[in-house]
């Protein structure tokens, strides 16, 4: 199942329901899809952000805002109406079974029991069985989706890499580095002669590490951080898990580098650099999500022409 359809469809796979943004709302037709009316009060219904979305501005904006903000649930609506009408011409059912399965895996994301679930519901004005239905509606609405568009599942590498590429911004969360420090205690609070000798010291292996020393035994004979029993490897990190100076520098590095003297809050660091998975490494260990992710995308531009299509043949009356 694919989330971004399930939000566009108004699948209700969360505790809480819709808060209608009036109590007392005057009933009235507000669309008419192939002779099937849509109700104010269903609109209405759909609004759980109209407030927040309205709550700055003039009168005459909130007004505007208002409209527009109905007018785009009404938009969703009109394509549920679509969606199932198409469902119900193509004899989609569901059974209890299903209904009930999709009931408790809800339950079970949630982490609650089905009394917690249903004191969530009422609260929502809800009940179980409402609820029901309208998970019933949702997988019909699935279903009918996966039967009218056909997407290729399995892209080829050159349209995921592309994919990845445009994307960046979205996996870089996922991006992670491993770097080695050997590490000297140093702060402003300890004597200025023993903080001379400490920088002595660390000049002193750096250079004997740019003398071809390994990295790792020096670690090992002159680190302070318990890191040094393994030549100062940290691990894998993602971006964020170190102190910001530590990681600027390291991620400034080439694979095999190594840094100058590098301050942080807790005391010098020689950094080395050695892993980085980012571009093509980071796109391997990731590509089942990318490939996910492309389908996904790919099932939402193919959805949305076949809304245009149902659209095209459908007769729509809005009286909003």
């Amino acid at each position: 199942m694919i989330k971004k359809l399930f939000l566009i469809f108004g699948v209700f796979f969360c505790l809480w329901g819709f808060t209608s943004f009036s109590q007392a709302v005057v009933d009235r037709i507000v669309a008419v899809v192939n002779q099937e009316i849509i109700t104010l009060s269903e609109v209405e219904t759909r609004l759980n952000s109209l407030r927040e979305e309205s709550e700055d501005g003039d009168r005459l904006e909130k007004r505007q805002q208002i409209y527009e903000v109905r007018r785009r649930a009404l938009d969703q609506i009109i394509d549920e109406k679509l969606i199932d009408q198409e469902a119900q011409k193509a004899g989609i059912k569901v059974s209890g079974k299903e209904v009930d399965a999709a009931i408790e895996e809800i339950r079970r994301r949630n982490n609650v029991t089905l009394e917690e679930m249903e004191q969530a519901l009422k609260k929502e004005g809800l009940t179980l069985e409402t609820f029901k239905k309208q998970v019933e509606k949702s997988i019909q609405r699935s279903r009918l989706i996966h039967l009218a568009i056909k997407v290729d599942s399995k892209p080829g590498e050159k349209e995921l890499r592309d994919f990845f590429q445009k994307n960046l911004e979205r996996y870089r969360s996922t991006e992670s580095y491993r770097a080695s420090h050997i590490f000297f205690h140093f702060s402003n609070e300890t004597p200025t002669e023993t903080n001379r000798e400490i920088w002595k010291k660390a000049q002193m292996v750096l250079g004997k590490i740019k003398g071809g020393a390994d990295f790792a035994e020096m670690a090992l004979l002159y680190s302070d951080d318990v890191s040094s029993k393994d030549g100062g490897d940290l691990g894998y990190c993602k971006r964020g898990e170190l102190l910001p100076a530590f990681e600027k520098e390291a991620l400034r590095l080439q694979i095999g580098e190594i840094s100058g003297i590098v301050r942080t809050d807790f005391g010098l660091h020689i950094i080395k650099l050695t892993d980085r998975k980012s571009g093509t490494s980071l796109f391997e260990e990731i590509r089942e999500k990318v490939q996910g992710d492309y389908y996904e995308k790919e099932m939402e531009k193919a959805l949305m022409k076949y809304l245009i299509t149902l659209k095209g043949k459908a007769v729509i009356e809005i009286k909003l």
